[in-house]
């Protein structure tokens, strides 16, 4: 079973050999990282892909401490790759 660090790894490891791929994961995120991992993306979650360039740096924040319990619950809900089948991803 990968963790959600291990799976971004893949996504971004395979976006740097992969020039076709790349293309799709930033035109369509969802479909790519679904296709890539065998899992169905949620449509409540948000994929957003940025390239980084000699002038842009993107930093990712970890979620406002002040979540809502039922926020809070989801966030830590967990994923559901196991790598045996098609399942809802919840990163």
């Amino acid at each position: 079973m990968e963790t959600p660090n291990e799976m971004r790894a893949k996504i971004v490891g395979k976006a740097t050999g992969d020039a076709d791929f790349r293309a799709r994961l930033v035109s369509d995120p969802k479909g790519a990282i679904g296709q890539e991992l065998g899992v169905t993306i949620p449509a409540s979650l948000s994929v957003e892909v940025h390239e980084e360039s000699g002038t842009t740096a993107h930093l990712v924040l970890p979620p406002d401490s002040k979540l809502s319990e039922g926020n809070l619950q989801a966030v830590a809900g967990g994923y559901g790759f196991t790598g045996h089948a098609r399942q809802e991803l919840n990163w």
